[in-house]
């Protein structure tokens, strides 16, 4: 596979970049510093650099791709964007070149359902959307909401709390729902979910939960 990855200087990015390309993929890594990335990657990874909130920038990283990873995401917790503008930059890069393929990495905390017990549903999510993390996952809202209004082949990966930790090796999904008990997942694990959603056709135009 051809893929491209937006935010392969970032903790879940540095992750997918690696595990691709350890995979056998063909990966374009794009980044606003690349010293950030670490030097065995940029040896093996066709790096640019480049605005990912540019469009017009991004397009030769995404041109002639199979699909495209977004793996942005804010910093800390107050009011951000970009994470809506990144895939807004995405999508239009995506349409102009004819890739079709598209994941964005969100958050469970987003949605509260049926997939949640009864704790986490009516007072964990709750408190995390309207006062802890009200800015972030704005952000992330309004870049799901962004997505889902294209004709693009997406899907949206939500993991909730990431860890830098070693990876477990193994991680639960859902579809369309939240992982019962799902807290947390190591960033590694995350990265392989990711590739595993890649390879899956049927995770179009769904949401997959992923958590250990």
């Amino acid at each position: 596979m051809r893929l491209t990855v937006c935010g392969a200087t970032g903790g879940t990015g540095v992750h997918v970049v690696r595990q691709a390309l350890d995979a056998g993929h063909e990966v374009t890594a794009v980044v606003r510093d690349p010293a950030r990335l670490p030097g065995d990657l940029r040896d093996r990874a066709t790096v640019v650099t480049a605005d990912v909130l540019d469009p017009a920038a991004i397009e030769p990283a995404i041109k002639e791709r199979d699909a495209v990873v977004s793996a942005l995401g804010p910093r800390g917790r107050g009011p951000s964007t970009v994470c809506a503008d990144g895939i807004r930059a995405i999508s239009t890069a995506a349409a102009s070149t004819g890739v079709r393929r598209v994941v964005l990495v969100s958050a469970s905390g987003l949605a509260a359902d049926a997939g949640d017990g009864p704790f986490t549903r009516y007072v964990v999510k709750p408190l995390l959307l309207e006062r802890i993390l009200h800015g972030p996952f704005e952000d992330m809202r309004a870049a799901e909401a962004h997505l889902r209004g294209t004709d693009l082949d997406w899907t949206i990966v939500r993991p909730p709390q990431l860890l830098d930790k070693p990876a477990k090796g193994t991680y639960r999904k859902a579809v369309d729902l939240a992982v019962r008990g799902g807290l947390r997942i190591p960033r590694a694990d995350l990265a392989t979910a990711l590739l595993d959603v890649l390879a899956d056709g049927r995770t179009v135009g769904h949401v997959i939960s992923v958590a250990t």
